[in-house]
């Protein structure tokens, strides 16, 4: 009778219920460091707190960040349809000006 420890469920007696033990096994610790890295990735990329209370940028740790001009959030905000035309044109002679 087979064993429920190393001694009946390994690679080596078990048959298929020790290699699909084994399987799950890894499966399990590969979902475990895709967790971990997750994770990591999470943090390093995390919003970084301002001092006045408005939204920042992610932290410097993270080095794909390039801050978007005012002129192309104005831009965006136009095409989004949350700013008339007129309200669009007067801000962008203001930034150009």
């Amino acid at each position: 009778m087979m064993g429920w420890g190393w001694n009946g469920g390994g690679w080596n007696g078990g048959g298929a219920w020790g290699i699909a033990s084994e399987l799950l096994m890894l499966v399990f610790l590969a979902a475990l460091v895709v967790g971990v890295v997750l994770v990591v990735r999470a943090l390093l990329t995390r919003e970084a707190p301002s001092t006045d209370g408005r939204q920042s940028g992610p932290s410097p740790m993270y080095r794909g960040y390039e801050p978007a001009s005012a002129l192309r959030i104005l831009e965006e905000r136009y095409a989004r349809g949350e700013i008339d035309r007129e309200e669009f044109l007067a801000r962008r002679q203001d930034l150009q000006s």
